[in-house]
């Protein structure tokens, strides 16, 4: 995969929070690569909701719909997936992350 760097921020997203469906790389930018999620929700119940929803490649069906229990850890590749964070019924924590290329490269291929 070539991967050679990490960019990545602890992530709150507060009760009734949610974000809409996208991707997390542009198509041939070659930026983002690789995208992590690991989820840190000790006691995380079905009604507290805040789901991680992964898409088809095309963005048109469901395949995945991932609860965010303490220790889940999440992989999927940034340009291929779109998906979307659920709205929670309580605050919800994850490291997120991507892990990149070396842009110094893909500018000389």
């Amino acid at each position: 995969m070539g991967l050679f760097d990490y960019e990545g921020h602890f992530a709150v997203y507060a009760k009734g929070a949610y974000y809409q469906k996208h991707i997390d790389a542009l198509k041939g930018q070659g930026n983002r690569i690789l995208s992590q999620v690991l989820y840190l929700n000790p006691d995380w119940k079905k009604d507290d909701a805040g789901e991680l929803i992964l898409y088809s490649e095309a963005g048109d069906y469901p395949i995945q719909t991932i609860s965010p229990h303490l220790g889940t850890l999440v992989l999927f590749l940034s340009e291929k997936f779109p998906h979307e964070v659920l709205q929670a019924h309580r605050t919800r924590y994850s490291l997120t992350g991507w892990f990149r290329v070396n842009e110094h490269l893909l500018q000389k291929g």
